[in-house]
């Protein structure tokens, strides 16, 4: 699958998904045929993970083409994300005990040749190793695949999920702290507690299309057991009065300004923040090559429109005192930069659809589930 990086791009993506496969998309979304057939999945999560395109330009697109009984699965998928964020806004601390723990199994592991051999894909477990190989010369894995990897790695392999997790957002393309974390946690048994996914041979050689056959996994394993519970926070996620905005902040989860419900904010800068050097998880050469390609195209766009911005460091926010808003980076590095440096006078921005999706994220994703219509009707 080739990920190239603009927005035009994305949207080409996008069209050709609606009108060729997506369709097919709920019978054949399992299967994971090998990097050279990916026509069973859209392949837009890292431009929405990055905000190039946004889920409400998704939806309407996919309505205006098919009816929603015949696309409804594939508007779950794109919704997932946004409950995934929404659940871990209402439990922010789910992230900072997640990166307190990973501390702790990094010097831990850090000579375990277990650990060594997994990251280097030489476990002698085919499937697992060649998406080792994929997830780094790619940066990308099917999803269906992700589960088996966070499977083995945790159950076969008997390895922290931690370290897992650390190493799909070193290297995915569309890693982001909810859908990564919480998705890894899920796996585990512990995001639902009890209830973990135990990757079997049988389910790998179906969905592979019989590429892999004779693998030996651990298919007994008992769910992981955390005992910490994290109650609801009361967060705010109202937007206030926008008054003289002199400097907007745009982080790497919203890069489609002009698209955005802020586009006719009037301000005198926008600053467009480049935080790839200045994280706790370290991104991989080709992440931050993508990454920073689709600042560059965001810039080229708005500039286009003779708005005045810049691309700066991360860093540099310091500098810069009233009149300040940013489009909410969501829970993350990016926020912990923020919260960290206690840069109290930025003034966050909210998406309509996140204000709107959620407050139904307190529970399950089939309660969501049950609020997907609502969401779409007022979104559309």
């Amino acid at each position: 699958m080739n990920f190239l990086n603009s927005r035009t791009d994305a949207l080409k993506k996008l069209d050709d998904f609606i009108e060729k496969n997506l369709l097919e998309y709920t019978k054949l979304r399992n299967f994971d045929f090998g990097t050279q057939n990916r026509k069973n999945i859209s392949g837009l999560s890292p431009y929405v993970t990055h905000g190039v395109i946004n889920e409400i330009e998704i939806i309407n697109k996919v309505l205006k083409k098919h009816l929603f009984v015949k696309s409804e699965k594939f508007i779950q998928e794109v919704l997932w994300r946004i409950y995934w964020k929404g659940w871990l806004e209402l439990r922010p601390d789910v992230w900072g005990d997640y990166l307190i723990n990973l501390k702790t199994h990094r010097e831990k592991y850090k000579t375990d040749k277990n650990y060594l051999n997994a990251i280097e894909g030489n476990t002698n477990i085919q499937c697992f190793d060649d998406w080792v190989k994929e997830l780094k010369e790619t940066n990308y894995l099917h999803n269906h695949a992700r589960m088996w990897f966070a499977s083995i790695w945790i159950f076969t392999l008997d390895l922290p999920w931690e370290l897992g997790a650390e190493f799909f957002l070193k290297h995915l393309y569309d890693g982001d702290s909810a859908s990564n974390t919480l998705g890894w946690r899920w796996v585990a048994g512990i995001q639902t507690p009890g209830k973990h996914y135990l990757a079997s041979g049988w389910n790998i050689k179906k969905f592979t299309n019989d590429r892999y056959e004779k693998i030996r996994l651990n298919e007994s394993a008992k769910p992981k057991v955390s005992n910490k519970v994290y109650s609801i926070s009361k967060n705010d996620f109202s937007n206030s009065q926008v008054n003289d905005v002199k400097t907007l902040l745009i982080f790497d989860n919203n890069l489609s300004f002009e698209f955005s419900d802020f586009k006719d904010i009037k301000c005198n800068k926008i600053l467009i923040v480049n935080s790839n050097e200045s994280r706790e998880i370290s991104l991989s050469d080709g992440v931050i090559k993508f990454k920073e390609s689709l600042l560059q195209d965001q810039l080229e766009r708005l500039k286009n429109q003779s708005i005045d911005c810049e691309i700066i460091k991360i860093a540099d926010i310091k500098k810069y005192s009233a009149g300040v808003y940013a489009l909410y980076p969501s829970v993350g590095e990016n926020l912990d930069f923020i919260n960290s440096n206690k840069l109290k006078n930025i003034q966050f921005l909210y998406r309509k659809i996140d204000q709107l999706s959620w407050q139904y994220c307190n529970k399950g994703f089939f309660n969501f589930k049950n609020y997907i219509p609502k969401i779409i009707q007022s979104i559309s």
